[in-house]
């Protein structure tokens, strides 16, 4: 059975508008200026400030290095500005969030919920993706990453690996990530969050 486009445009303007707010509010409830928060994070303050007043849609390394000051990972941070999950999360409500420069869509498939320390989340890069994060969120993250379709580069600790489908690979988090598609065609993996 298949289910109906979802129209990603039409519900970034309100997820970023959330974000942006949610954002601010993390600063505020630390007392930090924008330059404070530049300091912190090493993103620039016009950066920061478009971010919160969702002039911009931040991008996928801007949202983990703000993870990373804030402690949080991406998708407790995304699911602060989405409704309570429920326990049952059928797939048209899984929350959806795409950074369209990096070639990146990122699917919530078992959002963060209080009293569970994993979560889901299944992610999508075209052919030439590249994403670098340079820390993870939260130091000593446990990860997961399964590859469903097509092939993923991926370095951890200056190790790089390269995943086939099915392939999995198993990590605790301290350092910097890389997540390459080398193409042509994208890849599609599953990747399982364990907080430390």
């Amino acid at each position: 059975m298949k289910r109906a486009p979802i129209d990603l445009q039409a519900s970034d303007a309100q997820l970023d508008t959330r974000l942006g707010s949610r954002l601010a509010a993390l600063r505020a409830e630390r007392g930090w200026s924008l330059g404070e928060l530049a300091e912190r994070s090493g993103i620039s303050r016009s950066t920061l400030s478009r971010a919160e007043r969702a002039e911009i849609s931040p991008t996928a390394a801007t949202l983990n290095r703000l993870c990373a000051v804030y402690g949080r990972t991406m998708s407790q941070l995304l699911s602060e500005v989405e409704s309570e999950p429920a326990l049952l999360v059928r797939a048209a409500e899984q929350p959806l969030w795409e950074d369209r420069s990096a070639g990146f869509v990122r699917r919530s498939v078992s959002p963060p919920h209080a009293g569970l320390r994993a979560e889901l989340v299944e992610g999508r890069l075209a052919g030439g993706a590249d994403i670098e994060y340079d820390r993870p969120p939260v130091p000593g993250l446990e990860q997961h990453v399964w590859v469903l379709e097509g092939a993923l580069d991926l370095t951890v600790q200056e190790v790089e690996h390269r995943l086939g489908a099915g392939d999995c690979l198993r990590m605790r988090v301290w350092g910097p990530t890389r997540f390459r598609c080398a193409g042509p065609g994208a890849v599609r993996y599953a990747l399982a969050v364990v907080l430390p």
